[in-house]
């Protein structure tokens, strides 16, 4: 007997929709076919698209630290109600995740308080080079994170010394927040309180490419793997798809459906993040990059912060948005409004992390894979509303905007977690794990 069997769905395989049903045994799909065997549980799927299970390679959960603003438990809550059946956790804590003891400190929080799959980053600092040699084999260890430019938490590489010492030892991808932190010094001077439109003046384009520019020269040099995380500048762009191999980089929902001066007019604070939203210059050569293929994942950033702060006047708002639960909802419209294809799409937040970051047994629908699936509904409509998001934080810079096509069921590790928005029994996610 079966423990569950979707059937009647269209299922994506092999970048082709069929008409299949699947069958999960033990937390693996079984079988992939006509399926006529007795079941536990059956998914009817009529009219909905069957996925592999989408992940979300860029997601900051606040614990330990600020957990009054979101904890592992209700992020992977928030995770789940929008499709994401597996996340990697930032390591900007309080304290850090920057050394064994910590890391393994984020593994034993995770343990059964997180419902969907998990893994962690080890947080590059200018003198942890020893542990950043030895992470080959830790378990539940997505890469290594290295601010080259200061965000929320304390986690700085600006030199380029230090800088080239991390990339030197790595032992795994290294994930870079790429902005230069001597010229967000020298820019700190065009601040305008109270005006966070000028905050793409402060974090300028210059402050991004030139970053970028010194961690490819590094990555190259010594033949490691760098993923550039959030691109928002068309220089990079054009500068990116030409060094392509060992570097690959990504671009957030955010940046491809909000821009300069409007996001900023419309709900000002609430569209401040690091890096920036730029102009519409910008935003159309991020486009051109995700239609042609040259970006190779698509990330949240999901960065909660609560209302009270974000109120506060800028430049003391902090930077960040949540994003984990809003993803999909929004990237599924855009497949709708013809921006990019469904193929492209499970490209950017299933088949590229698998090959970038080496994740056994996810991000396809096939025998002896985990039983891990994002059903969607191309059709419906939902309006993203404040009081619906499950973070902490408790509001999504979407309130109020209707999107076409949503997650209807997340299923993880062959367990039904999430249905048309109502979250299904006690979490038990479990580590990823990596070649």
């Amino acid at each position: 007997m079966l423990d569950l069997i979707i059937k009647n769905g269209q299922c994506y395989i092999d970048g082709n929709l069929k008409n299949v049903d699947v069958g999960v045994k033990d937390g693996k799909i079984h079988r992939i076919g006509k399926i006529s065997d007795e079941s536990k549980e059956i998914i009817n799927a009529e009219s909905q698209t069957v996925l592999p299970g989408c992940i979300d390679t860029q997601t900051h959960f606040r614990e330990p630290g600020s957990t009054d603003t979101e904890d592992l438990h209700s992020g992977s809550r928030a995770a789940i109600v929008g499709g994401i059946t597996s996340v990697f956790e930032m390591p900007n804590t309080n304290p850090p995740t920057s050394n064994m003891k910590e890391f393994q400190r984020k593994l034993d929080l995770a343990k059964n308080r997180m419902y969907c799959n998990y893994a962690f980053y080890f947080g590059a600092t200018a003198d942890n080079a020893t542990d950043l040699a030895s992470l080959n084999n830790l378990e539940g260890c997505c890469g290594i994170k290295l601010f080259a430019g200061s965000s929320t938490g304390n986690l700085l590489v600006a030199e380029e010394n230090d800088i080239d010492k991390v990339f030197q030892n790595s032992s795994k991808v290294v994930a870079v927040h790429s902005e230069d932190e001597a010229i967000l010094n020298i820019n700190k001077k065009l601040i305008k309180k109270g005006d966070v439109h000028t905050h793409p003046v402060w974090r300028s384009v210059e402050c991004a490419i030139s970053s970028t520019r010194r961690i490819v020269k590094i990555a190259e040099r010594y033949k490691k793997k760098a993923h550039i995380l959030h691109i928002t500048t068309k220089e990079e762009i054009d500068f990116l798809s030409q060094h392509k191999g060992n570097i690959t980089f990504e671009i957030t929902p955010q940046h491809l459906t909000m821009y300069a001066p409007d996001c900023y007019n419309k709900i000002g604070t609430y569209a401040q993040m690091n890096p920036p939203l730029r102009d519409k210059s910008h935003y159309d050569r991020l486009w051109y990059a995700v239609r042609n293929n040259l970006n190779d994942t698509i990330g949240s950033d999901h960065a909660p912060h609560l209302k009270v702060n974000k109120d506060k006047e800028y430049p003391n708002s902090p930077s960040g948005m949540p994003g984990v639960q809003t993803i999909l909802p929004v990237m599924l419209n855009h497949v709708n409004e013809g921006r990019l294809t469904l193929n492209q799409l499970i490209n950017y937040v299933c088949e590229n992390p698998i090959k970038i970051f080496g994740i056994k047994n996810k991000g396809f629908i096939k025998e002896g894979y985990d039983a891990d699936f994002t059903i969607v509904d191309m059709n419906r409509i939902i309006e993203i509303k404040n009081d619906n998001i499950e973070s902490k934080c408790k509001w999504s810079p979407f309130n109020g905007e209707k999107f076409k096509g949503t997650p209807v069921t997340t299923i993880i590790n062959g367990d039904i977690k999430m249905k048309d928005g109502e979250i299904i029994g006690d979490p038990a996610g479990k580590p990823l794990e990596f070649n």
